[in-house]
């Protein structure tokens, strides 16, 4: 392949993943905007972290298509075959519970 093949092909999917990020973390602000004691700073975090961690071996799943308790238990485990710290897992929680 020639140099440009290779930049585009290791670019391109970081670029999905980052607008991915983004349309993500608006919609959970979003949903969110209403609900007390939502902690906005978490979600954000969660979705970035969700995009990184997640989007690295998945195709990225729509937040409602789990429930919370549903999403609850793919992250714990995924925490522990992906080696994901607990405040990590916890805000990666958070943006899909938020989200669907």
């Amino acid at each position: 392949m020639s140099k440009l093949t290779n930049i585009l092909v290791a670019l391109v999917p970081t670029a999905l993943v980052a607008g991915l990020f983004i349309v993500m973390t608006a919609v959970a602000q979003q949903s969110n905007a209403q609900g007390a004691g939502v902690d906005q700073a978490a979600i954000a975090r969660g979705a970035k972290a969700w995009a990184d961690n997640c989007g690295r071996c998945h195709n990225l799943r729509a937040p409602s298509e789990l429930s919370d308790h549903d999403w609850r238990v793919s992250v714990t485990h995924m925490r522990v075959r992906a080696n994901i710290p607990g405040n990590v897992a916890r805000d990666i929680t958070a943006f899909l519970q938020a989200s669907n």
